[in-house]
């Protein structure tokens, strides 16, 4: 019980502190572009013009809302972090128990074996899902709390009010509006990261070199990283069907297209090349389709 305590703790304190973040990200990704594009410099020294990058977004979110605007939507989704760390902890704990109810304590793979991170993966895979989708009607609520920064609404005043709000305009299944791509998503991205680096750790870290837990740790985080670039493209689709057509400026034409499905949300971004849109915030390129009037520095 201390465990999970603390791990509420530490999640919730990572939450506060990324959430300015995670809100202009969200921004982004449904399009919403209030700021000209300056000229800069890319990687390469070559100048071109580019959207604003974090920094730039965060002042315009204070001027217009004050400090206290880029943790708009902080509270439903500290309960998503919550609950999700005790439903995660208790399924763990509950398929653990399960596996030595069955008698495979004492036969259980080696430790750096394939067959060891295939049970393991599995079992966080289960973990993982379980509280994803328990948590993701607080997710929905905490998209839209942000998506209305655009249009100036306040459909979405309280988290219970929020709930009601959902419910009433579109039943339980408005609850669970972009589940699918956001469960692949993270499925994908697990057992990319763990296969990949289990055969790093095993082909490619030898167990005699010096400081061989924190090069496995380290390898661990890389391949993590490299899982989130991948799928990120789940995440982007996820967020976008959580807010699309829900009756907020920000889930409509022109900033988001309507979606029978996130097959056709996916199909779209595709065609555009905007599978990335939102992936980075520093060098930002001008989104494909859109068009600027620099001079004016106006965005249309």
């Amino acid at each position: 019980m201390a465990d999970v305590c603390g791990q509420m703790l530490l999640g919730s304190g990572l939450t506060v502190l990324s959430h300015p973040l995670m809100y202009i990200k969200v921004l982004v990704q449904v399009g919403y572009e209030p700021l000209p594009p300056t000229l800069g410099r890319n990687l390469f020294g070559r100048q071109v013009y580019q959207l604003p990058g974090l920094f730039a977004y965060a002042k315009h979110i204070v001027k217009i809302d004050g400090k206290s605007g880029l943790f708009n939507g902080l509270i439903p989704r500290l309960c998503a972090g919550t609950v999700g760390t005790i439903v995660h902890s208790t399924v763990l704990q509950k398929s653990q128990e399960c596996k030595f109810e069955a008698g495979l304590g004492g036969r259980k793979a080696e430790e750096d074996s394939l067959q060891h991170v295939v049970n393991e993966t599995t079992r966080e895979m289960i973990a993982r899902s379980c509280a994803t989708i328990i948590t993701h009607p607080f997710h929905v609520i905490t998209l839209r709390f942000m998506v209305q920064f655009i249009g100036r609404e306040a459909k979405y005043s309280g988290t219970f009010e929020s709930i009601l709000t959902v419910y009433r305009e579109e039943g339980i299944l408005g609850f669970f509006a972009g589940l699918i791509p956001r469960l692949l998503g993270d499925v994908f991205s697990l057992w990319i990261c763990n296969i990949l680096a289990h055969f790093i750790n095993t082909y490619a870290v030898d167990d005699s070199m010096s400081h061989t837990g924190e090069i496995k740790n380290c390898s661990q985080a890389v391949t993590g990283f490299f899982a989130s670039m991948l799928t990120y493209p789940f995440v982007l689709v996820s967020n976008l069907m959580a807010v699309n057509n829900c009756g907020l400026a920000g889930g409509l034409p022109p900033y988001a297209g309507i979606y029978p499905t996130w097959v056709d949300c996916w199909r779209h971004l595709s065609r555009e090349g905007n599978m990335s849109r939102g992936n980075s915030l520093f060098f930002r390129k001008l989104p494909v389709g859109k068009m600027y009037a620099i001079d004016q520095k106006r965005f249309y």
